[in-house]
């Protein structure tokens, strides 16, 4: 049976982590996420997981590793400074093949910046962050209940490809509240065997899990083995939302928090006699492209609202093969684009 809670956004991801069997989560306070982490303080010992507030987001990412190295599923969360710290343990994860899941509620910046919501953290997010050649899938909820679902589903998808899978929110997703539904009962999902996990070698063959590769193009083999699976991922994970794009003049392209102020222009312009509709990608890696080049063949505007100076522009470029007009719309550190806003713009451009 369901039931409802009202909740914040940092609560509802922290109880879809628990939900989805997490059994091992460290972390270090920064606002805006601080919700999450003290959620999980409470909850991990009635859950039988560990929670270690630990002495750094550098440890904090490091212990990851190990608990996910060890087979259990593991996460870490934090806010845009934070989450710059963990880098290098994020790129470790990659090239050991481990899969974790890591928190971003962004805050704006760049360095220290303050501690409003933004969306600034895009091309962070979406191109690794670290050194090396790897991905991270990244999902990008846009309320309470997203929050819940889609943490929920990234252990799942960290699980099946052995990688990092990212919650990318912000400050103002994370600290809303509204009403969470989900049942009580539920079980940890997409559970897969570990056998590659450091579980003692009693039994069998002693194994090792790292990523220092040395001598003549074994590390080129790594590599190419990473990029085959993240084009798998591209084929099958991609996710997104449209909302009247089907005879849209203009499309709004928005995802997170600010996909939700972009949805409620589209009704106000539409009452105002303009055509428009609205995609909001929900993984922004693996991107969908896709969807945006197919109504691309229908409508000749895209707007690109964001929380930043623009940084998905350039994936929504890629997507319309530079066929159409993209536009930008954004605010930048840790200001909100209004809905007027929103509107203003999408009338000059029509």
């Amino acid at each position: 049976m369901n039931k409802k809670y009202l909740c914040t956004g940092n609560e509802a991801c922290a109880e879809g982590a628990l939900r989805a069997g997490c059994g091992f989560y460290a972390g270090y306070p920064i606002t805006p996420q601080n919700e999450l982490i003290a959620y999980m303080s409470r909850k991990m010992e009635e859950e039988t997981g560990v929670f270690i507030q630990s002495e750094s987001e550098l440890a904090a990412i490091s212990m990851v590793m190990g608990a996910s190295a060890a087979g259990v599923r593991a996460m870490t969360s934090s806010s845009s400074p934070g989450i710059s710290l963990k880098q290098e343990g994020i790129s470790y994860l990659s090239g050991c093949e481990l899969p974790a899941v890591i928190v971003n509620i962004m805050r704006g910046g760049p360095g220290l910046g303050n501690i409003s919501a933004a969306q600034s953290d895009y091309f962070q997010a979406t191109r690794g962050g670290g050194h090396g050649d790897y991905r991270v899938i990244v999902l990008a909820p846009s309320n309470v209940q997203e929050m819940f679902d889609l943490t929920y589903k990234a252990f799942s998808l960290a699980d099946k490809y052995r990688m990092p899978a990212m919650i990318l929110a912000d400050g103002m997703l994370g600290q809303m509240m509204e009403p969470l539904e989900f049942d009580e009962k539920i079980k940890p999902g997409g559970i897969v065997e570990k056998p590659w996990a450091m579980t003692g070698a009693k039994g069998r063959k002693a194994q090792s899990i790292k990523s220092l590769y040395l001598g003549d193009n074994v590390l080129e083999k790594l590599n190419n083995k990473l990029q085959e699976k993240y084009r798998k991922i591209e084929k099958e994970e991609e996710l997104c939302e449209t909302y009247r794009c089907e005879d849209a003049d203009i499309i709004l392209v928005a995802y997170g928090s600010v996909g939700r102020l972009a949805r409620a222009s589209v009704r106000s312009l539409r009452k105002a006699g303009i055509k428009a509709g609205v995609i909001r990608p929900i993984t922004l890696w693996p991107f969908p492209y896709g969807i945006i080049e197919q109504y691309a063949d229908k409508c000749s505007n895209f707007l690109v609202v964001e929380m930043s100076a623009g940084q998905m522009v350039e994936d929504v470029k890629i997507a319309v093969q530079n066929n159409k007009k993209v536009h930008f719309y954004g605010r930048t550190g840790g200001s909100i684009p209004t809905e007027e806003e929103i509107i203003e713009k999408a009338r000059i451009l029509k």
